[in-house]
């Protein structure tokens, strides 16, 4: 397992991803972590990418929407308890959410749990081909 630890809102958290990591998003939340990683990263992608002379209505349609912070809020919550072997993590994810002092920022730890799927989902065999 990979695993990631940080700091949020003054408390530690470490983040873990293995092959394990889309059973337990998918008995969890009945949905497909690759699906859903893939749309958050396009529209975190597109609200990112905004000049910062960019009109409100361009920043509206780039917001994430509420879609895209529940996805993050799942996927950071499969992560923490995926990497927690102490029970420390709630089995529910709004209990663990509510665990921390204030709001997480999407655009703080978004880039981390995105790192952490890349390093997880980089295949290491070497093509027989070339």
């Amino acid at each position: 397992m990979i695993r990631k630890t940080v700091e949020i809102c003054g408390k530690t958290v470490t983040f873990g991803a293995s092959s394990l990591l889309p059973k337990i998003y998918r008995i969890h939340f009945g949905a497909d972590i690759i699906s859903d990683m893939n749309q958050l990263r396009k529209a975190f992608r597109a609200a990112q990418s905004l000049p910062e002379d960019a009109t409100e209505e361009e920043r509206q349609s780039a917001a994430l929407d509420v879609m895209d912070l529940t996805i993050f809020e799942r996927v950071a919550w499969a992560m923490a308890y995926h990497a927690d072997k102490s029970g420390g993590v709630p089995e529910d994810p709004d209990e663990w959410l509510e665990s921390f002092d204030g709001v997480f920022s999407i655009y703080e730890i978004f880039p981390i749990i995105l790192d952490l799927w890349g390093m997880n989902n980089k295949t290491t065999s070497i093509p027989a081909k070339k």
